[in-house]
């Protein structure tokens, strides 16, 4: 369930306890954090609880854990609780975000550039 225009803090304990079924962490071991990123695997099917029907929705395209508490205006705890149950039920996916092409020595650059300027 979104929360446009509204913040997380507003939402009573109450509220945030029952989007969880009362639970702080996920029930299978995940390694979610906040760059994991999710991409839904189709759409929500009926029945679906709105939160999640919204996390589903959301990640048509992948999205970090971080971009997914921001949109649905929730903590990130409680994102995790549900993309926990999502994964769980291999209802989308969870990857760890490319990571940055691994640049060369510092001193294979100078060598290069050096080497350039003798030309």
């Amino acid at each position: 369930m979104s929360n446009p225009g509204g913040d997380w803090e507003e939402l009573s304990p109450e509220r945030l306890y029952v989007i969880t079924g009362g639970r702080s962490g996920s029930s299978a071991p995940t390694a979610l954090d906040l760059v994991t990123l999710i991409v839904a695997k189709s759409a929500p099917r009926p029945g679906t609880p709105p939160e999640q029907a919204a996390i589903i929705r959301l990640c048509h395209a992948p999205l970090s854990v971080a971009e997914i508490s921001a949109y649905l205006s929730l903590p990130v705890s409680v994102v995790t609780v549900l993309l926990s149950d999502l994964l769980a039920e291999d209802r989308v996916l969870a990857r760890a975000p490319v990571k940055p092409a691994q640049l060369p020595d510092r001193a294979l650059i100078e060598a290069v550039i050096d080497g350039l300027q003798k030309l």
